[in-house]
């Protein structure tokens, strides 16, 4: 095969990964952290199922993600009312600001990532990327 597409996937996934961590300001979150900032930013009170299901988490990495991100202070978690033995989380004010911060910090990420190449290329970029989604569902799906 001409192009490796599997080998520059993963090595572009874990150089983006250390980038971004070491570009985190002290007291930053992470992209998992950011990730769920930004779907509470719309979905505020959402299940920690539905929270994971939108991750692409299982129920153990969601708990997980969960419990530091309340030990943060940018997550609070309550039991759901109808239904105590689910959990629902909330933004905290803290984190509402966070998410503000990571907006601003993915924008500008995402304009390095498209730096040098055309509008239709990353089109076409975009819509390959979603296709994984697509073609390797979760296990769960």
């Amino acid at each position: 095969m001409k192009h490796r597409l599997v080998y520059l996937l993963n090595a572009g996934q874990r150089r983006l990964h250390r980038w971004s961590q070491a570009s985190t300001p002290e007291g930053g979150v992470t992209p998992s952290q950011s990730g769920l900032l930004f779907f509470l930013d719309k979905q505020d009170g959402a299940l920690m199922s539905e929270a994971a299901a939108a991750l692409d988490l299982g129920l153990p990495g969601m708990s997980g993600l969960a419990d530091r991100m309340e030990v943060l202070g940018l997550i609070e978690r309550r039991r759901d009312e109808t239904d105590g033995r689910v959990w629902r989380l909330w933004l905290t004010d803290q984190g509402k600001t966070a998410a503000e911060r990571s907006k601003a910090n993915l924008a500008k990420m995402n304009a390095l990532l498209a730096d040098g190449f055309s509008e239709a290329e990353i089109e076409v970029v975009a819509r390959w990327l979603q296709s994984l989604q697509d073609k390797f569902p979760a296990a769960d799906e």
